[in-house]
């Protein structure tokens, strides 16, 4: 619809308006005043399309009643150029250019090259790159073997050194070494490192059982000891509190604390000033 119209055909309501004065001509008038401000603040939909002129060679009408140009060309000012596609390229609407290389090629300027996809590599699903193959890994755009020792495994990647040790062997430098686990250890869930038992600890290449003194427990770690309520740790004893007077066991249960109004001065509770 011309926007022109629209404008026109709005104001005879408003002359109509001022005549009669009826409410629902006026709610007519506002929505009519909405449609021709949406028209007027798209030009791509009303002025650009309409009275756009023929359309150019190699274009089509479209849908807003303006033109588009047909596949292979392009807009070029008010006119539709055809789209240069190099070889090894497809046409793509996509882009500005309006071609893409084809699977397997790259751009270069204004061509397509095929890559250069060395030995023991295969083309990326995107066709855009190329990856070794599994126990391969690049070099200096080649693909070389990784060299993978005893007691070892090729890992899923292949950056780094490309391979990791059994479990219950360790790495150092490029060997896999076994593990020695000490009497009342166990091997870890990553299988390179060992750990003590529940109630040992460790000391240098062993585990020794964990001392716990009169009046404590073993802690949750399993490898140390904690004093029962009431006991603070000295040393490797656990020595029973001393409560001053308006004091009482804190939360840890291994200290005192002073009862409300009193605060700590040395190991008394006094009011507060």
């Amino acid at each position: 619809m011309d926007p022109y119209l629209v404008l026109a055909w709005c104001f005879i309501v408003f002359v109509a308006l001022l005549v009669i004065g009826l409410p629902w001509l006026w709610w007519l008038y506002i929505r009519s005043l909405v449609f021709a401000a949406l028209l007027l603040t798209c030009p791509g939909a009303a002025f650009a399309q309409v009275g756009s002129g023929k359309s150019p060679v190699n274009a089509r009408t479209n849908s807003y009643g303006g033109w588009e140009c047909n596949r292979g060309y392009r807009r070029d000012g008010e006119a539709c150029v055809a789209i240069t596609v190099p070889l090894n390229a497809h046409l793509d609407v996509r882009y500005g250019r309006g071609w893409e290389c084809d699977r397997g090629h790259r751009k270069d300027g204004e061509v397509c090259v095929a890559f250069n996809i060395p030995s023991n590599a295969y083309l990326h699903a995107f066709g855009n790159r190329w990856s070794c193959d599994r126990g391969y890994r690049p070099a200096n755009e080649a693909c070389v073997a990784i060299k993978v020792p005893a007691n070892a495994y090729l890992s899923d990647t292949t950056y780094g050194r490309g391979w990791e040790c059994d479990r219950g062997f360790r790495q150092v430098d490029t060997v896999c070494v076994t593990i020695d686990v000490p009497k009342n250890g166990f091997l870890q869930a990553s299988g390179d490192r060992w750990k003590c038992e529940r109630g040992f600890r460790p000391n240098g290449d062993s585990c020794v059982p964990v001392e716990i003194p009169l009046n404590g427990y073993l802690h949750a770690s399993g490898d140390d000891w904690k004093c029962d309520r009431g006991y603070k740790r000295i040393a490797a004893s656990c020595v029973a509190l001393k409560k001053p007077a308006n004091a009482h066991i804190d939360i840890s249960g291994n200290d005192w604390d002073c009862d409300p109004p009193h605060s700590k001065q040395v190991d008394t509770c006094a009011l507060r000033p």
